[in-house]
């Protein structure tokens, strides 16, 4: 079993303008995964015939196809990752494919040709980075917007696990915000996980608009509320929405954002029963006050 080795899934749903460009980049990798499942969760586009092609032409590359639904950026979503994950896990046992790695990329994201072969020499230089992925760029009216980078927050649209950290971590959770979970528990485990920079990807369409940006937005927020953040982390975050750099976001996706968290917590709706993750977040809302307080202090 080589370092180079993985496997990769992929959920699309009406992708027919986005898969081909997504499926260039991945077959033009310099180094290609051992296995690619792609997940078709009831396309009622081109998508089925765009798989039909490619799977006949790459026998690494498997398609299935689920029940049709309503496109949902909540448990569902993670729901066709699983699907997915479980597929790849029992295809690899089946027919004796090993990988050190495994990883997702959504249908809307184009590579680097080198992103995957890049980020698995970063495996190889730290033992305990458990989770990566590189730095995702957004195309809007025709320029690439780059997003907010934190080296520690690797990003959902294009990732790779080391397989230990993945079993350790409970696999893909079925869970709102199941990247932002995973992220979490690989933490608490010990596992470093990071984002860099230097290695790109770009998304062909503005961040949580594959519903529109009110919705997705709005679903962000609940789903941040599920996972655990506290209303003041909220509130910031909600505030930093409205004034983002280089006015890719407004001040109505900054309210759609607070609005979601806020309609989940005056219903009550239930929350993530992992008192872990809850105990993350809260903590960590607290070390970044302390931090903005201490900072604060300093400058008067």
């Amino acid at each position: 079993m080589a370092m180079t080795d993985y496997t990769l899934v992929t959920p699309c749903k009406n992708e027919e303008e986005s898969l081909p460009k997504l499926i260039e980049s991945v077959v033009n990798q310099t180094i290609q995964p051992k296995l690619w499942v792609i997940v078709d969760d009831g396309s009622t586009d081109k998508t089925p015939n765009t798989l039909k092609e490619i799977t006949e032409k790459y026998n690494w590359i498997k398609t299935i196809r689920l029940n049709e639904a309503p496109r949902d950026l909540g448990i569902h979503v993670a729901h066709v990752y699983r699907q997915g994950f479980d597929y790849a896990i029992r295809y690899c046992l089946d027919h004796g494919i090993n990988y050190v790695y495994i990883g997702v990329v959504d249908a809307d994201i184009i590579l680097e040709t080198n992103y995957f072969e890049a980020l698995m020499s970063e495996f190889v230089k730290n033992s305990k980075l458990g989770i990566c992925s590189g730095h995702i760029g957004n195309i809007v009216d025709g320029k690439i917007l780059w997003s907010n980078f934190r080296s520690d927050l690797p990003s959902g649209g294009a990732r790779l696990w080391r397989k230990e950290c993945f079993e350790e971590t409970d696999r893909y959770l079925l869970t709102c915000s199941p990247d932002s979970v995973s992220n979490v528990k690989a933490k608490i485990k010990g596992w470093d996980t990071r984002q860099y920079e230097s290695i790109n990807a770009v998304s062909t369409r503005p961040y949580a608009s594959a519903q529109g940006q009110w919705i997705g937005y709005k679903k962000l927020g609940s789903n941040n509320y599920f996972i655990g953040y506290t209303r003041s982390h909220v509130l910031l975050k909600g505030m930093s929405l409205f004034y983002s750099r280089k006015g890719y976001f407004k001040t109505g996706i900054g309210i759609a954002y607070i609005y979601g968290y806020f309609a989940s917590y005056l219903k009550k709706s239930p929350r993530i029963d992992d008192k872990e993750v809850l105990n993350y977040y809260d903590k960590r809302l607290r070390n970044i006050l302390c931090s903005k307080l201490k900072f604060q202090r300093k400058t008067k």
